[in-house]
Formats: structure tokens, C-alpha cells, sequence
């Protein structure tokens, strides 16, 4: 559970059923419409040797990350009630690959032989991309972001956040493989995955029944990994960046996001906003808010100043077929990412992303600043298990098969209704601490 008092933090652990046992419409339409999500555009860098990016990035030793040196000075605006606080500073590029950290539980206690449905054969044409995908209850909200804010707990707009729930500023590659639980499957994933916060307009945050994730990538042995790029590798240990909209540019370089419907009475489609999304989402139904992050590295950094830079989106081109940028040659997994949320009877005509409303700018669009974060904190030998077998050996594993006959254990029912759906906006910590002073004051 995360420290201090504006955090609130879901319940305990998640899992779900078994593959076999999928039986909501609502889930396998939204893998069906996370697959026809492409990819963008980005940014340079030259690869290094001594950093192999490969199947075994992972495995290689280096020094602890550094911590990255601030540059440039803060605007003290404060603006909107929930966005930052401060300007995002630039910090210096990391490049070194952290130690491997075994996870605090041996893992063969969290993965169990899959439910009846073995080992998985693999999909074939025509499918070029293995899958590996699962769900993921929602977890905290906070004003924290270890990427953009590192150290500055209450600087950053009011984010929603999945997977691991000691996640907070001062979050690092270590603490995170080290503490906290997880809200996607169990702790063999201490990933943090964050976004802004839904908002209602009325004083509270609107928490996701469900979030889905679905990671991809061509095989390692696919002729296309030669034409998108010089080859296809596994996600390097401590890697984490932005995708979507760029609060500071304004720009979307990376990765891309959209809103939809699903249900019953549901008008789905790719809306660029959350308004035209609710208008078509009658009370009943489920809003998602969709992003897809890049998929291609260059091969050096695990960060970089504006924490964009070291990752790319494969485009088309003029050349008719996708291809990662010369700067970015690695193809890596890229996983897309859907919140959804239940649509009551007040509808979501006045709901907005924190990151909407912001010091020093007009209040934007609801929704048109979608983005997202990711700290990638896998436990080493799990991660290996899912390139392998589902990626590598291009199939399609759910529910967190690991498509060798094994499957990461469920700890709990999956619950598909938040019990918790409404929540009230928290404070900020120096908003509170402010507060108490003037009290004891007086």
C-alpha cells in the first residue's frame, strides 16, 4: 500500500479465470478492436556495443541506475486543481541495465499447469504477431510520476494507476521489483502501468472496472523483423517511457490513444474525444479509453530526457510496409493498453482527464490529452517465458498463459466490476500539510 494519506489504493490482489474460461463479449471484442490499433512516429539515437539488445538484455549486468540530474528551473504555477504543479524538468539519459532482481516470491509458486487448455499451438497465418495478454484491476490514484516528477511526491496532475501498488514518486527499477503487490495477476508482474485520472465533474475520480493489456511483437526467427528493423529483441530490464500526447509539445510522437463504447446499447467507434465518445454511450454501457505504445528502441537508452526520445512508432511510409526509424532499429514488444469504464445514469457527458486542465494553458478537449507511463519491472524469468513461448513462438496466450503449458496463477476471482467505482478527488499532500499548519496556527 502506498505511503501518506491522499493515496487510495484498491483492493488487495487481482487475478482472473482461465482462458477457457473467458466468457464476457465485452473482452474479446476489445482484443478484437485493440488489433486494429497501429503505430505513430519519433526521435534519435546510436546503439552501443557493449549493450547487446537481444533476448538476453535482460541478463546483462550493469551498474545501478543513476539518479538523473535536473536541469533547468520549475514554474511555481498551481494552476487547476489537478494538474502539475510544476514544469517537467529534463533529465540526463540512462543507459545502464540494472541487475537482475529475483522477485521476493520464488516464482514457481506463482505460476500453476494452465486450465485444460495445455500447451498452446501456435496461431499461423493469418496472424504475423505472437500475443500475450491479461487484465488488470484498477490500483491507486495519486499525485505521483517516478518519470516526469522523480522524488517530488504531489507535483504531477492526479494520475490512475495499475499493476504494482507501492508504486509512487519515488519509485525506482528496484523498489519496484521489491515491494508492493500487483493488480495484474500477482507480483510476478511489478510493472507500473499509470494514466490521468478520470474525472466526473463532480468532485470525483471515475476508476475503471478492468484495464486490459495486450503485449505483441513479430518472432524473433520472422523475416518481417529484418524489413521492420535490424531484428526483434525482448523489452530491456528497467526500460520506461511516455506514450501519447505530449504535454509539453502538444504533439502525439509516440504511441496513440482513443475512446470507445461496448455493450449492449453501445455506438462503438475511434473517438478522438471523451465527449464524442459519451454521446454515443448511453448508461449501461462501458466507455474505454484505448493506447497503444511504440514499438521499436534504439537500442541504448532505458530513458531519456524528455522520456520519449529512446522509443519510436513503426510507420509506413512510402515504402507500403511498416518500419522502425533508422535511430530506433530494435523491434520490441509493444502492448496496448484499455481502461474501461461503467457508464451510470449520469452518463459521462461532463467527464475529463486530469491532464485536461492545466496551469498556464486553456482547458483542452476532454480527453485530447491522452497519455500514458510505463516502468517496466517483469520478473526476469517470467518475462523470458511469455517471449518465448507466446511471442517468439507465435501464439496467442490470455489470461497470463505463458504458452508452455503453464499459466501465471490467479490469486483471486477477477472481479469485472470495481466495487469502488467513484472515489473522492484527493487532496494534494502539501495542500494538506498547508492546511494543518494554518490550523495549529491559529
Amino acid at each position: 500500500m502506498i505511503a501518506g494519506a491522499v493515496a487510495f489504493v484498491a483492493v488487495p490482489r487481482v487475478a482472473y479465470k482461465a482462458a477457457a474460461c473467458w466468457r464476457p463479449i465485452v473482452y474479446r471484442r476489445l482484443i478484437i478492436a485493440m488489433t486494429l490499433l497501429g503505430c505513430a512516429a519519433a526521435t534519435p539515437a546510436q546503439p552501443r556495443a557493449q549493450l547487446r539488445a537481444d533476448d538476453t538484455v535482460y541478463e546483462l549486468r550493469g551498474r545501478e541506475e543513476v539518479a538523473a540530474t535536473a536541469k533547468g528551473h520549475a514554474s511555481h504555477n498551481v494552476g487547476s486543481q489537478h494538474g502539475d504543479q510544476v514544469r517537467p524538468q529534463l533529465s540526463g539519459d540512462v543507459v545502464d541495465v540494472p541487475p537482475s532482481i529475483p522477485s521476493t516470491v520464488p516464482s514457481r509458486t506463482l505460476i500453476h499447469p494452465t486450465g485444460g487448455t495445455g500447451i498452446l499451438a501456435p496461431t499461423g497465418a493469418p496472424d504475423t504477431v505472437g500475443a500475450f495478454r491479461f487484465l488488470c484491476e484498477p490500483g491507486q490514484v495519486s499525485y505521483d510520476d517516478p518519470i516526469v516528477y522523480p522524488g517530488q511526491p504531489g507535483k504531477s496532475h492526479l494520475h490512475q494507476w495499475f499493476g504494482n501498488t507501492a508504486a509512487n514518486s519515488n519509485s525506482t527499477y528496484r523498489s519496484l521489483r521489491t515491494s508492493g503487490d500487483s493488480t495484474c495477476v500477482n507480483i510476478l508482474n511489478r510493472s507500473a502501468y499509470w494514466m490521468p485520472a478520470m474525472l466526473d465533474g463532480r468532485g470525483h475520480v471515475v476508476r475503471p472496472d478492468y484495464v486490459s493489456v495486450y503485449y505483441k511483437r513479430l518472432p524473433k526467427e520472422s523475416a518481417e523483423c529484418r524489413r521492420q528493423g535490424k531484428e526483434c529483441v525482448a523489452l530491456p530490464r528497467g526500460l520506461r517511457f511516455i506514450f501519447g500526447y505530449d504535454m509539453v509539445t502538444g504533439k502525439t510522437p509516440t504511441g496513440g490513444g482513443y475512446f470507445n463504447c461496448d455493450g449492449p446499447t453501445a455506438r462503438s467507434g475511434h473517438y478522438t474525444t471523451i465527449t464524442e465518445a459519451a454521446a454515443n454511450c448511453p448508461a449501461g454501457n462501458r466507455l474505454g479509453a484505448v493506447i497503444s505504445a511504440p514499438g521499436c528502441w534504439d537500442g541504448v537508452r532505458l530513458d531519456s530526457p524528455n522520456h520519449r526520445d529512446h522509443t519510436a512508432n513503426a510507420t509506413y511510409g512510402s515504402w507500403g510496409y511498416l518500419r522502425c526509424p533508422s535511430t530506433h532499429p530494435y523491434v520490441i514488444p509493444s502492448f496496448t493498453m484499455g481502461a474501461w469504464y461503467s457508464i451510470d445514469a449520469q452518463r459521462a457527458d461532463s467527464w475529463y482527464l486530469s491532464s485536461d486542465e492545466m496551469p498556464g494553458m486553456e482547458r483542452m478537449p476532454a480527453g485530447s490529452t491522452f497519455h500514458a507511463d510505463w516502468f517496466g519491472a517483469w520478473d526476469d524469468d517470467v518475462m523470458a517465458m511469455w517471449t518465448a513461448h507466446c511471442i517468439d513462438a507465435l501464439k496467442s496466450c490470455n489470461s497470463g498463459d505463458l504458452g508452455d503449458g503453464r499459466q501465471m496463477k490467479e490469486l483471486a476471482p477477477f472481479v469485472w466490476t470495481t466495487p469502488r467505482r467513484l472515489v473522492p478527488v484527493p487532496p494534494r499532500p502539501g495542500v494538506v500539510a498547508k492546511a494543518a499548519t494554518a490550523v495549529a496556527a491559529r
